[in-house]
């Protein structure tokens, strides 16, 4: 029996290999100081947002780009809602909703379903390194420190260095 995975996205190759190679550094950036300090520096926020505002007008149609801005306001304002609720950090927010831009409404369901997996992994990953003698490779880390709280930007950077990297090479 053959299994054939059919991975078509939405998002071009061509808007993934453009936008990969600014946004993958910014995704670290994310990761490791959530990691670390269990925060998602503002700062990486706003140079995500800004490397989708200065290429996107490049990369897209602009009637794609207008519409990958609202997916920015739409993203904040149900990240703010929930963390109100408690469901999630203010940085975890603003974060995805700086990365919403970057993704094609098309490849919706199969970002939350890389989402998802990427969260099961890295919640498995970080309680295994937490409790091992990795640990120790970090010991500064803050994300070891905090009990019932996971550092999400391992998760939301991930996530979207991913989407990017499958892009390049199942994009449209």
């Amino acid at each position: 029996m053959t299994v054939i995975i059919d991975l078509s996205m939405a998002i071009t190759k061509g808007e993934a290999a453009l936008f990969a190679p600014f946004v993958l550094p910014v995704c670290v950036w994310a990761a490791y100081s959530d990691l670390s300090r269990m925060k998602i520096p503002n700062k990486s926020v706003l140079v995500l947002a800004l490397i989708f505002v200065l290429l996107g007008l490049f990369v897209l149609p602009l009637p794609d780009y207008g519409f990958r801005l609202v997916h920015l306001v739409v993203v904040l304002l149900i990240g703010i809602l929930a963390n109100a609720a408690g469901l999630l950090g203010a940085g975890d927010a603003k974060f995805a909703a700086a990365a919403a831009p970057f993704i094609a409404l098309g490849d919706l369901n199969l970002l939350l379903w890389l989402f998802m997996a990427n969260v099961a992994a890295g919640i498995a990953t970080h309680r295994a390194v937490k409790y091992s003698a990795l640990s120790r490779l970090a010991p500064e880390w803050e994300s070891w420190k905090r009990h019932g709280k996971f550092p999400m930007g391992l998760c939301l950077g991930g996530t979207l260095a991913i989407y990017l990297l499958l892009g390049i090479y199942y994009g449209a």
